[in-house]
């Protein structure tokens, strides 16, 4: 098994919304003395620890934006209707943007931590697992794609489309910013502590077989395209010391689905999710959760109004994972009024806190 750090855990749940989170409002321009951000706070509607779950801003530093941009970016971010972002899409309420980095700028925001990009970090966790260097972990970029399943063309290469999409993953990993605070007791006083984390940084990459009229600006902007291989640090590694780490099985399944959207993984959305809910409930050994059922739609990203297409999509989730070992047992049950909750049992040798 390998070890994930437990402040990431119990961030996951907030750092993940998606747009359609009615916790989750739309990104702001905010401009202050340390620079300009593009940022998203979700989870406002939290309260910290006492509903096991921490309230996120997720924001992009805009340092090397020159006033013009700026400005620029404002005039973009005037026009954008975040309704039809909900209604049509990201990709298509995005595509007049004429300008492609502010166009990225505003997609890698929007769409932070989707399932293939959570899958990347486990897959990076597990590999600082093997290779033992503390935080620090190199990869080739072909291992990662392999890994994600991903197939090579005729060719034995990766589509140029997908290794695009690859490279925005790792870059919005990169330079999104996940800013929270945890409470602190100082005897009679009550501290925050705030913690301002990506989830890694990309140090170094290599790319091979330049031509010659390769201009070797474009391979000192890490944005360019995706490299062969890169050495990143995980930053939320030992983040705090006071969270016990949760331990994932090694053969975690992070293939993504052919032909089919990452946003419709609903699988990777719960097992992340309850992981973190192992980590808030301090879960013993017998694994078992007790958890609102809205609550697992909302994190499920299951907000439709539909709620038989909800319910349908959830039980098959869990059957889907009963399947593959992570999920014991799963029922419905009472709760307060006429919410009911799910009491789910997980595997722990799946699944486990890494004091067990």
């Amino acid at each position: 098994m390998f070890q994930v750090d437990g402040t990431l855990l119990m961030i996951l749940p907030n750092a993940v919304s998606s747009l359609k989170n009615p916790d989750g409002p739309q990104p702001i321009l905010r401009s202050d003395d340390g620079g300009h951000y593009l940022e998203m706070r979700c989870g406002e509607n939290s309260t910290s620890d006492a509903d096991g779950e921490l309230p996120i801003t997720r924001r992009i530093p805009l340092d090397n934006f020159t006033q013009q941009e700026w400005e620029q970016l404002q005039e973009e971010y005037s026009k954008l209707n975040f309704q039809n972002c909900m209604s049509e899409g990201v990709n298509k309420s995005l595509e007049n943007i004429q300008d492609r980095r502010i166009q990225r700028l505003f997609m890698a925001l929007l769409t932070f931590l989707n399932p293939r990009q959570v899958a990347i970090t486990l897959y990076l966790y597990r590999l600082a697992a093997q290779q033992e260097n503390g935080p620090e972990v190199a990869f080739d970029s072909n291992d990662l794609l392999e890994a994600l399943g991903y197939t090579r063309s005729k060719r034995g290469t990766f589509d140029s489309k997908l290794r695009s999409q690859i490279n925005q993953d790792l870059v919005a990993l990169h330079r999104t910013e996940l800013v929270f605070a945890r409470s602190l007791r100082n005897g009679k006083r009550r501290d925050a502590l705030v913690m301002v984390k990506s989830i890694l940084r990309i140090k170094s990459y290599i790319i091979k077989n330049l031509s010659r009229d390769f201009d070797l600006l474009q391979a000192a902007d890490y944005t360019y395209e995706l490299a062969d291989s890169y050495n990143v640090v995980l930053e939320f590694e030992n983040s705090s010391g006071d969270e016990t780490p949760l331990l994932f099985a090694e053969g975690i399944d992070i293939k993504q689905s052919p032909h089919r959207n990452s946003k419709f993984e609903y699988k990777m959305r719960m097992i992340t999710f309850l992981a973190s809910r192992l980590i808030w409930d301090k879960a013993q050994k017998e694994q078992s959760l007790i958890i609102p059922k809205p609550r697992l739609f909302k994190n499920l990203a299951l907000f439709g109004s539909n709620g038989a297409r909800n319910n349908e999509i959830f039980w098959r989730t869990v059957d889907e994972l009963k399947e593959e070992g992570y999920i014991l047992k799963a029922h419905e049950i009472a709760g307060k009024g006429k919410t009911p909750n799910i009491e789910i049992q997980v595997n722990p040798e799946k699944i486990r806190l890494a004091n067990q």
